[in-house]
């Protein structure tokens, strides 16, 4: 395990499961979509569990029998109705608003690395209200790679004037975990997101948290209103 660097510059999230509780909205979308195919619509826990893998993910808990091809025919409709309902039931997760005001106030900037698509990203970061407030937003088509490439948190860390070893990666899933530590930063794994049914203390993180405030905690963050 690591120490904190002395002068964390900033803090660099996944967004669906880290920052965000998405779930909601992404199986409504699949809901509906179920209702237009005429499947069975899966249990919510059994779709909450597999959100942080992607769109792919969501619709092989309904039309895995039909096959890869398939999903990838379902794909482009699922993303259509989740754009549609995207923002309606989704927040931050206790905390978070918190712990993101906490880094803005002590001098720090904070920006976002998701495997989700841009225009996707894009939207929800504008209906949130993040829009202004995170200095990089680096979504799955950004570049040719994703994570666990490390490529597309380097990239953030340069919008965002983070060096690498003086910044921190905190996600919900393996991948996040991989791609922080590739990229040389300081890794946090949450324990309140969607987990890809893992369990973080298993990834390989400098750190593992239950809560926000325990990032406020190791980054000696007092609270903004202090």
């Amino acid at each position: 395990m690591k120490n904190l660097p002395e002068n964390v510059q900033g803090v660099l999230f996944d967004l669906d499961g880290t920052l965000l509780d998405s779930a909601p909205d992404l199986y409504a979308a699949l809901v509906e979509q179920c209702a237009e195919e005429h499947v069975p619509v899966p249990a919510y826990a059994r779709v909450r569990e597999v959100v942080s893998r992607g769109s792919r993910a969501i619709l092989r808990t309904a039309f895995a029998e039909r096959g890869e091809s398939a999903i990838e025919s379902l794909a482009p409709r699922y993303l259509a109705l989740y754009q549609r309902v995207m923002a309606r039931e989704t927040g931050a997760f206790e905390g978070v608003d918190d712990l993101l005001t906490r880094i803005e106030s002590h001098g720090m900037c904070w920006g976002i690395v998701t495997n989700k698509p841009g225009f996707l990203t894009d939207e929800l970061v504008q209906r949130i209200g993040w829009a202004s407030r995170a200095k990089a937003v680096v979504s799955g088509d950004t570049l040719p790679v994703k994570k666990p490439d490390p490529a597309p948190v380097l990239l953030a860390c340069e919008q965002a004037g983070i060096a690498p070893a003086r910044g921190v990666f905190v996600g919900d899933d393996r991948r996040d975990v991989q791609a922080g530590a590739a990229a040389g930063m300081i890794t946090v794994a949450v324990r309140w997101g969607y987990l890809d049914g893992g369990d973080p203390s298993t990834w390989g993180a400098d750190f593992v948290i239950s809560h926000p405030s325990e990032l406020a905690d190791l980054l000696q963050l007092q609270p903004a209103t202090a």
